[in-house]
């Protein structure tokens, strides 16, 4: 069979690769010059997921990331609006915060090596010269800003400006989630986890479910379809053939008698109350903003990934469950039920990921070949090719 796919090689009666499809070149996944390129023209161009907006509480909290070797700080100014900043001093560079959060006193974000100080908008505020002309113009020196939004409750930012859409990266009409309260979620745990991995190799992991009758034990007992290795009812290309059976093995959603994604498949009480009766029978529903998040929204919960690259190897997840204040609030809700049953589904996509990544460095291994059910991986690589501006 060729490898050329001029055209979508997905396209047609049911989900599926109908060519043989090659993967990116392993040495994307391995070489530093590589990952240098992805760093400047994915990570420094895209709308990136840093954090909930409430892990910002009051005014003059802040919070700092590393992205892609860039210091960013988050700050809640004085009308209660997140800006966005490089948490660079603009007198020589240092950086402005030592902790990852905090809140900065009342007179404003002052720099820890020579107290200039700067107002949360980040305009400079005052420089203390001792008297002397010190030639800076204050009006027009302020921190450099980076672009930032807000969507449903989550903090992205762009180095490269307000460039682009937001919801451009996402994959679906984000109007499908207005009955899940976003807003208003609080996160009840939270999980960190390095994986030796490029950061590609977790998002492939991540469309593709051929892998979960090996890998998931769990995961595919609470979702029957994924025991066939396949994500939803037309990856079968004799669909046909069930179409109608009312059975999740064939349909998907969760098993029969279940509600959600628990160590027992039952809700934690506290139900999202305007969901669709269809949206409660699913069961599971997703959205992915590239490169750096995605959402799984349950009856019950939401949880949400957030996964950065430390190195050409190396992949930072954050994991948060986020809950209703109610549920929370109840101290007879266990919500490790629902944390415990996906931590250990991550936990276990991890060491598949670190398992790739090793073999990648066969020298003899200059790229690998997709089965058909491993279309969302292809559509993932022609991202990643498109926006590289490579084919």
């Amino acid at each position: 069979m060729s490898t050329d796919h001029p055209g979508d090689p997905t396209a047609g009666d049911f989900n599926g690769l109908r060519q043989l499809v090659h993967t990116l070149p392993s040495r994307w996944y391995i070489d530093p010059e590589h990952y240098a390129r992805e760093r400047r023209e994915i990570w420094s161009k895209q709308w990136v997921y840093l954090c909930r907006a409430n892990s910002l509480p009051s005014v003059r909290s802040y919070r700092t990331f590393d992205l892609v070797g860039q210091p960013v700080l988050l700050v809640r100014d004085e009308s209660g609006a997140i800006q966005a900043f490089y948490n660079a001093c603009r007198h020589r560079g240092s950086a402005l915060c030592r902790e990852p959060e905090g809140r900065f006193a009342a007179g404003g974000i002052t720099c820890p090596y020579h107290a200039w100080t700067y107002r949360l908008n980040g305009q400079l505020a005052r420089i203390p010269s001792g008297g002397r002309d010190h030639h800076v113009d204050i009006e027009h020196t302020q921190l450099h800003p980076i672009a930032v939004k807000v969507w449903r409750g989550f903090v992205y930012v762009n180095l490269a400006g307000d460039v682009a859409e937001l919801g451009d990266n996402f994959n679906a009409n984000h109007a499908l989630f207005d009955h899940w309260p976003l807003e208003a979620l609080v996160v009840g745990h939270r999980m960190t986890k390095r994986i030796r991995c490029n950061w590609k190799v977790f998002w492939e992991n991540y469309n593709e479910c051929l892998h979960c009758p090996g890998v998931h034990p769990t995961l595919i007992d609470a979702v029957p379809i994924y025991k066939r290795g396949i994500m939803e009812e037309r990856d079968d290309p004799h669909w046909r053939a069930h179409a109608g059976k009312n059975d999740p093995l064939y349909q998907g959603g969760l098993k029969t008698g279940a509600k959600t994604w628990t160590v027992d498949g039952q809700s934690l009480g506290h139900e999202f109350p305007d969901l669709t009766e269809a949206e409660r029978n699913l069961g599971y529903h997703y959205m992915t903003s590239l490169p750096s998040h995605y959402l799984v929204l349950h009856v019950d919960h939401v949880r949400s990934s957030r996964l950065l690259p430390l190195g050409p190897e190396e992949t930072e997840l954050e994991i948060e469950w986020l809950f209703p204040q109610e549920t929370l609030a109840d101290p007879s809700v266990d919500i490790m039920q629902a944390c415990d049953f996906s931590a250990n589904v991550m936990l276990e996509d991890g060491e598949v990921c670190e398992l790739t990544q090793r073999g990648l460095h066969a020298a003899p291994h200059e790229h690998g070949m997709l089965m058909p059910e491993e279309y969302d991986v292809w559509r993932f690589q022609e991202w990643v090719r498109q926006t590289l501006g490579s084919r």
